[in-house]
């Protein structure tokens, strides 16, 4: 579990909570409830502490020069003790963000320098039969088409992931 002052910038895809939700019946401890359908653009992002307000405009200005995105979720990916759902169409902007912050690895560089833009739907699937079951459940949800529409730049505190602030993709950010 991240530690509270963690800090990452996510698109929350609402329309995608079925998928995590199908994931839960089938195990809860597999979906950490609390934290909605999202693709990570950068995770981990500056250390709450480290923030500094060009690092919060940097965030605001690139989403505002990036589009909103119609998107199809199509796509169930699994990797050991992993579930997701491809979400292609959000990679220009994942590959954006990653650009503008070149020294940050995403996921400490536990996927590689550039893992494919998705939404978590299940941890710690290691058991192949409880895998298989949230496969074919999210699949049987799919294809889902949803819409990215602002950047949420988000902190770890003592109670869970909380907003830090919203900025919409293509215009200026609100509150």
């Amino acid at each position: 579990m991240p530690e509270p002052g963690t800090t990452a910038v996510v698109i929350v895809l609402p329309d995608a909570a079925p998928l995590l939700d199908a994931a839960w019946r089938i195990d809860p401890a597999l979906v950490r409830r609390g934290v909605p359908a999202h693709v990570s653009l950068l995770y981990p992002f500056v250390p709450a502490s480290a923030l500094t307000d060009q690092d919060e405009k940097g965030v605001r200005s690139l989403a505002a020069s990036l589009p909103a995105a119609d998107l199809l979720l199509e796509e169930v990916v699994t990797a050991s003790g992993f579930v997701a759902v491809a979400v292609p169409g959000l990679q220009p902007i994942v590959d954006a963000f990653r650009a503008r912050w070149p020294g940050l690895r995403p996921y400490g560089g536990r996927f590689g320098a550039r893992p494919a833009a998705h939404v978590t739907v299940a941890l710690g699937a290691d058991d192949p039969t409880a895998a298989a079951h949230v496969r074919a459940a999210v699949g049987g949800l799919l294809p889902l088409r949803t819409h990215a529409a602002a950047v949420q730049l988000v902190v770890r505190t003592e109670e869970g992931w909380r907003p830090r602030f919203t900025a919409p993709l293509g215009g200026p950010d609100r509150q």
